[in-house]
């Protein structure tokens, strides 16, 4: 891998949260909360695997593409934030600020490319 790609504060930024949404995942799981946990694992990790993907696009759509699929699981990822949230449960703090702050570098990302 590049040194470049591995500056990169979104792939930096996506991997970090991606590894407390793991973290988060195993709590969930311990209070039996397997169905949240389960679509909360499967979209707060994918915003890092396409972020990656991403940038070892062949083309311009493709690199375009990727980051539309990220942008999406980021969304994806603070929809299910929200409700849990919403229905009592303890979302650890500044998590859907870095949701937040992803959604929006990744639409600048898009909107710039």
């Amino acid at each position: 891998m590049s040194g470049r790609l591995n500056d990169s504060p979104i792939r930096n930024k996506s991997f970090r949260f991606a590894c407390d949404i793991v973290s988060y995942c195993d709590k969930l799981k311990e209070n039996k909360d397997f169905e949240l946990a389960s679509q909360l694992l499967r979209s707060g990790t994918s915003i890092g695997a396409n972020t990656r993907e991403a940038q070892r696009g062949v083309s311009t759509k493709d690199f375009k593409n990727k980051f539309g699929t990220a942008l999406k699981e980021a969304d994806e990822t603070m929809y299910w934030l929200e409700i849990l949230e919403e229905t009592g449960k303890k979302v650890p703090e500044g998590m859907m600020k870095n949701c937040d702050e992803l959604i929006r570098i990744l639409v600048s990302i898009i909107k710039n490319s």
